[in-house]
């Protein structure tokens, strides 16, 4: 009798343990990570048999399904300032996860490697340039015989952060688009056809003879579509790559990690950070100790173990002063005001 008690103590155990390992954390919000964080979890739950589902909404569906607390992370590609931190009415925590950069791509006869100026590009979006064989971009690329056609913009019809880092280079390069459009999430555009993330841009620029938009590069790598050299504040005409981008993000990056890093002077200037938001007090919504655990092992693992997958799928790994101030942030994270020990 008391070995048969003892063997139903210990299964008793083993099946807390794994209904516990086996926790499942909700996740929403950007999609310009979404190939990378596709992976991670599908790796992370091989792992540790904590399956993370996350739901490739935009940045701006991210961030209300966590201010709303019906997910346990939010994925956001535009940082939080102070001012939209009071909506939360807690304090959020940024976890950077990685780099990577807003690619123009087009779509024209052969696809031919274009460049445009800052001016140029801020010229397209505005609707002032409206065919291929305008003289402007002529002048750009006069080796290249552009086609008598219309140009159609593409762009976000969502709550976007890749749409707030573009419109956030545009509004540092023009006083013209930060007076007219301004930059943010969400934007009325002057020109051009609406798709729903980048997988929806991506599907209008390779549907659309003579369209242009704005995607996250690896939508562009995996689509086969060309991206144009942007030229940067150093005069260079850079296509955006792994290198260019981990270049861009060679500044000073604050403890909080709320930074931007479009208009650079060296590598591509249409580069960001993508982030995780999480609720630095983990105590709400009756939140169990366990689920806090979870979600702090996860970002952990994502910041370290993880970073081995970024390279593979066309996005610039973490810098190290970075990850360093991506695990303090960790650090700050609590339970009931206590610490949250992983170890």
């Amino acid at each position: 009798m008391f070995y048969r008690k003892l063997f139903f103590s210990i299964l008793l155990g083993l099946c807390v343990t794994s209904s516990l390992n086996a926790k499942e954390l909700l996740g929403a919000g950007a999609t310009f990570p979404y190939p990378l964080y596709s992976k991670m979890f599908d790796e992370y739950y091989k792992k540790t048999g904590v399956k993370v589902n996350y739901q490739s909404i935009g940045s701006g569906g991210g961030q209300k399904q966590l201010q709303a607390k019906t997910v346990d992370f939010g994925g956001s590609d535009e940082f939080i300032s102070d001012e939209a931190m009071k909506e939360f009415k807690a304090n959020l925590v940024h976890i950077p996860t990685c780099l990577g950069a807003v690619a123009i791509s087009y779509n024209l006869p052969g696809n031919p490697q274009l460049q445009f100026t800052p001016d140029v590009l801020v010229d397209i979006f505005l609707g002032k340039i409206t065919n291929w064989n305008d003289q402007k971009i002529k002048q750009l690329n006069p080796k290249i015989s552009l086609p008598n056609m219309p140009i159609t913009v593409a762009r976000r019809s969502d709550g976007s952060g890749t749409t707030a880092i573009f419109s956030d280079y545009l509004s540092k390069v023009s006083q013209e688009w930060a007076t007219k459009v301004g930059k943010g999430k969400s934007l009325n555009f002057p020109v051009g056809l609406g798709g729903k993330g980048n997988e929806g841009v991506t599907a209008v620029i390779k549907q659309t003879p003579g369209s242009i938009g704005y995607i996250e590069m690896i939508y562009a790598v995996q689509n086969k579509l060309p991206m144009a050299g942007i030229k940067n504040l150093s005069g260079k005409f850079v296509i955006p790559s792994l290198e260019s981008v981990s270049q861009a993000a060679k500044s000073d990056i604050p403890a909080d990690t709320r930074v931007s890093i479009t208009n650079s002077k060296v590598g591509y200037p249409i580069s960001g950070l993508t982030w995780i938001l999480v609720y630095q007090e983990q105590a709400y919504n009756n939140r169990s100790l366990e689920e806090a655990k979870s979600t702090v092992k996860l970002l952990k693992w994502m910041i370290t173990q993880g970073q081995n997958f970024s390279k593979p799928l066309g996005y610039a790994p973490l810098p190290k002063d970075a990850q360093k101030k991506a695990e303090n942030l960790i650090k700050t994270i609590q339970f009931n005001s206590k610490p949250i020990s992983i170890n």
